[in-house]
C-alpha cells in the first residue's frame, strides 16, 4: 500500500510541491484621482487608498521595491456624463498616470482599465438609450478610451464593460492607428456579482437605476464562459480574465483545459474585504488565508491573478523565501 504521507515530512514537502506562487503572478490595482497631492482610504476596503498621480508614483515606487513590477489603473473622475467623454480626454487620471509611471519607470507593465461606468452619470458601462444599454453604440466609445491609453503608453488595454464585440472594435482601432502591440486583456468572463460591492465604493461607479444583468454574465452559467472566452479570443484578445475568482475557480480551470491564451483571475473588492473584515477581528489568520487563497488560484489555471493583496502577498513571499 502507498503511504502519502511519506512526501509530505519537511525534508521532500517543497521538492514535490506542484504549485507555486511568485512575484510574477500579481498585479496590484490601483485606484487614480484627478488633482495633485491627494490621496483618499477607501472605507470597505483597508488599506487601500486612491491615489492622484504625483502621489501614485511613490506607492509604485513602494510596491516595485516589493517585486511589483505591474499594476491596473482604474480612474476615478468627476466629470461625469451621458457619453463619458471624460473617459477619453488625454488630460484625465489615467492617461496622466501611464506618462508619469513609462516616465519613472519604463519597465513597469501598465494595464489599464477600459470601460464608462466611472465616467457615465448614470453609472452603466455603456451608453444608454431609452433606459437600455446599447450594445454597438457603446463600442466606438471604448475604442476611443482604448486609443487614448496607448497613446499616454498602455502596455495593455483591458475592456471591462462585457458589450459583445468589443474586442475586435479595439483591436482594429488600435491597429488603424499604429498601435499593433498595444496587448488586450479582456474581462472575457465577467460575471454580474455581489462581491463587487467596496469597488463601486472606490471607483465611484454605481448604477443610478437597474442593474447590470444584461450585460454581466449569469452566476448561475458555465458553458456561456467558454464562449465568451473563445469569441473574444478569436476577436483578437491576447490574454482573457475571470472575474471574480474564488467563487469561480471550475471556470478558470474549465478555460485553462481549453485554451491556451494566459488566464488572469481577479481577486475581486468583496473578496477582499471580507479576509480584511474577518482578519480584523481574529477570527482568521490573513497572512495564511490570503497565500493559500492566491495559491488556489494559480492552481486552478490562472497565469496571472489580479488582486488586492498583491502588495502585502509581495512582502510575505518575500519573508517565506528567507
Amino acid at each position: 500500500m502507498k503511504r502519502f504521507r511519506r512526501l509530505r515530512n519537511p525534508a521532500i514537502r517543497n521538492f514535490v510541491q506542484e504549485h507555486y506562487l511568485t512575484v510574477h503572478d500579481l498585479w496590484q490595482p490601483f485606484f487614480v484621482l484627478e488633482g495633485k497631492k491627494k490621496q483618499e482610504p477607501i472605507t470597505s476596503m483597508p488599506g487601500i487608498k486612491r491615489f492622484s498621480v504625483d502621489l501614485l508614483l511613490k506607492e509604485i515606487e513602494s510596491y516595485m521595491r516589493l517585486g511589483g513590477r505591474a499594476g491596473v489603473l482604474f480612474g476615478v473622475s468627476t466629470h461625469k456624463d451621458l457619453l463619458a467623454k471624460s473617459a477619453y480626454d488625454p488630460q484625465g487620471p489615467v492617461p496622466q498616470a501611464i506618462k508619469a509611471i513609462k516616465k519613472s519607470f519604463p519597465e513597469f507593465l501598465v494595464v489599464t482599465d477600459v470601460c464608462l461606468c466611472a465616467y457615465t452619470s448614470h453609472g452603466h458601462c455603456g451608453i444608454v438609450e431609452k433606459g437600455t444599454v446599447h450594445n454597438d453604440k457603446t463600442l466606438a466609445i471604448l475604442a476611443k478610451i482604448a486609443l487614448c491609453h496607448a497613446e499616454a503608453g498602455a502596455n495593455l488595454v483591458a475592456p471591462s464593460d462585457m458589450m459583445d464585440f468589443r474586442v475586435k472594435h479595439i483591436r482594429q482601432a488600435l491597429d488603424t492607428r499604429g498601435f499593433e502591440d498595444t496587448g488586450i486583456l479582456s474581462y472575457a468572463v465577467k460575471y454580474v456579482s455581489a462581491f463587487y460591492g467596496p469597488f463601486r465604493e472606490a471607483a465611484h461607479s454605481a448604477t443610478q437605476f437597474g442593474d447590470r444583468k444584461t450585460y454581466q454574465m449569469n452566476p448561475a452559467n458555465s458553458r456561456e464562459a467558454l464562449k465568451e472566452a473563445r469569441q473574444d479570443v478569436e476577436e483578437g484578445a491576447d490574454m482573457i480574465m475571470v472575474k471574480p475568482a474564488l467563487a469561480y475557480l471550475d471556470i478558470v480551470g474549465q478555460l485553462r483545459r481549453e485554451l491556451t491564451v494566459p488566464i488572469v483571475a481577479y481577486n475581486v473588492s468583496g473578496e477582499y474585504a471580507m479576509v480584511k473584515a474577518a482578519s480584523q477581528k481574529g477570527w482568521l489568520n490573513e497572512q495564511d488565508v490570503v497565500l493559500e487563497s492566491l495559491l488556489c488560484m494559480k492552481r486552478a489555471g490562472a497565469d496571472i491573478i489580479i488582486s488586492y493583496h498583491t502588495k502585502d502577498a509581495l512582502k510575505w513571499i518575500k519573508n517565506n523565501e528567507n
